[in-house]
């Protein structure tokens, strides 16, 4: 998902979305660990779009207005 899509999610949505990616992570590196990772790039993609649940979620606990 895009930056600004998140932007429109709840907080409990962001969170949800969160532990599905967290479990996709898990799994993927479960899958590179035995050899049977399909799609190598798709580690570094849900690692990024983690790290902009987590600052969406930062900017929202600090009342931070984005465009």
């Amino acid at each position: 998902m895009k930056a600004h899509e998140l932007r429109e999610l709840t907080q409990d949505e962001l969170a949800k979305r969160q532990d599905e990616l967290e479990m996709e992570l898990l799994n993927l590196r479960h899958q590179e660990a035995i050899k049977k990772l399909e799609n190598p790039k798709r580690i570094r993609e849900a690692k990024r779009e983690i790290a902009r649940i987590l600052t969406i979620k930062r900017e929202k606990d600090l009342n931070i207005k984005k465009r």
